[in-house]
């Protein structure tokens, strides 16, 4: 895929996936009113605003490390033609997934919402299903021993302390 299709492919999957997922849904259940905090602590809300701080931009840096380095997109019916390992892929292989639900659970936090606590967990219940059964398999098929050595060297949720670097 061109580059310049990959970053139109990934700009409109954003708005789609990401951007619903983790901005329209929590808008739609929450209208980000304030509720009183949980447990009448305040600290919650700033740790609900950092996770915000970091998530956001770990999303928008994967869809441009697809877009520009995979020349494709996170849309699995335009995937990228080459196995991504930089940025926050070099410590997570799936920081897109963790960086929406940290987003998702930092609103939970800062509007004091626990609706949208259950619906980070479910959603991040459905990733780790998706990922296991579906998107890993495909990565084994499409990018074989490269990915082999990816992902034995790269945790699936927990991130890295030291970034790993491909031979």
């Amino acid at each position: 895929m061109p580059k310049a299709m990959a970053i139109l492919g990934s700009a409109l999957f954003f708005v789609i996936a990401p951007l619903g997922l983790a901005g329209f849904v929590p808008w739609w259940v929450t209208h980000w009113a304030f509720r009183p905090a949980f447990f009448g602590l305040e600290p919650t809300r700033a740790v609900g605003g950092l996770l915000i701080l970091l998530g956001a931009p770990g999303v928008v840096d994967s869809f441009a490390r697809f877009a520009l380095e995979g020349l494709g997109t996170p849309a699995p019916i335009a995937p990228p033609r080459k196995l991504v390992v930089t940025g926050l892929f070099c410590r997570v292989r799936n920081p897109i997934y963790i960086a929406v639900v940290a987003v998702i659970l930092g609103q939970a936090l800062l509007f004091a919402d626990n609706r949208l606590l259950w619906y980070g967990a479910l959603l991040w219940l459905f990733f780790h299903v998706w990922v296991v059964l579906i998107e890993e398999p495909i990565l084994v098929e499409t990018f074989g021993a490269e990915y082999e050595t990816y992902r034995a060297h790269v945790p699936r949720w927990i991130p890295r302390l030291t970034p790993w670097r491909a031979a």
